[in-house]
This record gives structure tokens, sequence and C-alpha cells, in this order.
């Protein structure tokens, strides 16, 4: 089910393996999240030269997030390969052999078998002709792979589409009940006023007047008309966001941060337990859903 232009999380996976009686390829993607594009590729050194073409066609698919690649070649039949013997790196051994036997007196015996398992002694070089052949195949895997990586990110990405909207629905009620809980705490703030005069003055008759510029006054210091205002534009702003689906990330952590903003703003003007209670909840739902705008492309 989609709700919306398809946004994708950053979470996904996916890969494309081949097993014949020849070779067996092997790919697979996975990502988390990230602030920027990092790709890290674990591959055969043979197919290192591809690197390059192969972050051009990951990023072709993908625009955020920390993502491991990994591919897996083994041939069966490759006879292309050649055995190289490194004379400058053994030479270079057998030199510093003498040279710690001389130096520090410490005898030893240097023999074929011993020679031959010092790293890059003998290397196995594959033709270019070869590697260019087998990668144009494996990109097919890769290719393959990125498909599979994408649908599971944008499924993903539409169980994020609905839990966000249904959080800003949650958003747009709390702040509904906010503004009409406003007027009774004016109407509750001119009784508890006129009261505590009427106290005072003893039976007297109450100027009605200088209540209304009392309470106008007290009015005016608690007002969270603008607030509520910024809030519904802000979350009118975040669904537009959605709507659009494309790097939205980003955008929509900056207007969630203007929310949280507001929202401490009516916390710290209010003086009426349920707007308290209410600005809290309102706090806590702009949290959950940065939370979930961290996984969003």
């Amino acid at each position: 089910m989609r709700f919306g232009a398809v946004i994708k999380s950053m979470t996904g996976f996916g890969k494309a393996e081949e097993l014949t009686r020849d070779y067996k390829i092997a790919v697979e993607i996975r990502s988390v999240n990230h602030r920027y594009f990092d790709l890290n590729v674990k591959m055969p050194k043979r197919f290192s030269k591809f690197e390059a073409d192969i972050r051009k066609l990951v990023k072709e698919y993908v625009q955020r997030g920390k993502i491991d690649l990994s591919i897996v070649y083994e041939s069966y039949t490759d006879t292309c390969s050649n055995l190289i013997l490194n004379e400058d790196i053994l030479d270079q051994y057998i030199a510093h052999a003498g040279h710690i036997e001389k130096k520090y007196g410490i005898k030893g015996e240097l023999n074929m078998s011993s020679l031959l398992r010092f790293p890059e002694v003998i290397t196995v070089s594959n033709s270019e002709e070869t590697a260019e052949h087998i990668w144009m195949h494996m990109r097919e895997f890769i290719v393959k792979a990125l498909e599979e990586f994408v649908a599971a990110r944008d499924l993903e990405g539409a169980h994020l589409h609905k839990d966000i909207s249904d959080k800003l629905e949650s958003l747009l009620k709390t702040t509904a009940e906010i503004e009409e809980r406003v007027p009774f705490v004016m109407e509750r703030y001119h009784n508890k006023l006129k009261d505590k005069i009427s106290s005072l003055l003893d039976g007297v008759d109450i100027d009605e007047s200088r209540i209304i510029t009392e309470v106008a006054i007290y009015a005016d210091k608690i007002s969270i008309d603008e607030e509520l205002v910024r809030l519904k534009s802000h979350i009118k702003g975040v669904k537009k966001e959605l709507e659009l689906g494309d790097n939205i990330g980003r955008k929509i952590d900056f207007i969630l941060q203007e929310l949280n903003r507001e929202a401490n703003t009516i916390l710290s003007k209010s003086d009426d337990m349920e707007i308290s209670n209410r600005a809290l909840e309102l706090k806590t739902c702009i949290e959950k859903i940065r939370e979930q705008i961290q996984n969003i492309e």
C-alpha cells in the first residue's frame, strides 16, 4: 500500500547470486542511517580497478546512508591465471634475514618452502581481458541486488510514511485541544479575579471595566495564539514534504525543530495544567517523529 509519494528508508537489504559449474557470484548490499553517502565496498582484489564504477553505479540508486556492499566471485575453471614470482620482495626477505642473523646472532635456515609462504612472494595475475569480461557479468548482479535493495527501502518508506502521517494527525488533534482550552482559562481567570476583588472590597460595587482590563493584560501575557498558528502551519509543511517524497529527511528535521520550539513556548507560557500536559504530549510526539525522520533518505 502506498501513501502519497514514495519516501525511502535508509535501512534496506538486497542480494543477487548465481552458482554454476564454472563460477559463483554473490552480491549483498545493506544500509543503515547516516547523514551522508558513505559506501564501503568489499570485493576481490582483482576487481579493485572497478571500484569507481561501482560507486558511480550505487549513487544512481542511493542518496544517503551508510552502505556496505559485498561482492564474492569464485571461478572453478579460470585458466587465464599466471603465477608471478616477485623477485624484489624475495630479495628483501633474504637480505633482512641475513641482517638479523649478523646483527643479533640469531641462527636459522631459509628453505624453499618457507620462502614461498612469505606474503606477496608469489601472486596470481589474471589477464585484463578476463577481468573485464567477469566485471560486465558481475555488474548485472550488482544492479539486481540494488533493485531489490531499493524495493526494500521503498516498502519500509511506505510504513514510515503511514506512521508519520498518523503522528501528524495526533499533533493536530492535540493542538486543537489546546486551542479549545484557552477560552476556559480566560474565563477561569476572570472569575478568580472577580472573586478576589469582591472579597477585598467586601460588598462594594466592582468596576467591571477594570476587571476586563486586567483580564486583557493577563490574556496578552499568556497568549499562545501565534504559537498555535505556527504549529498548524509547520504540521502542514511536514505533510507537504511527505507528499513530495524526494530527499526530504533534512528538510522535515528542520521543520520539526521549529515545531518543538513552539511547543516549548506554549509550555513556558502556560499556568494551566491541562494545556501544559498537552504541550508535553506535543513534544513527545514531535520527538517520536524526529526519530522516524532520521531513517528517511
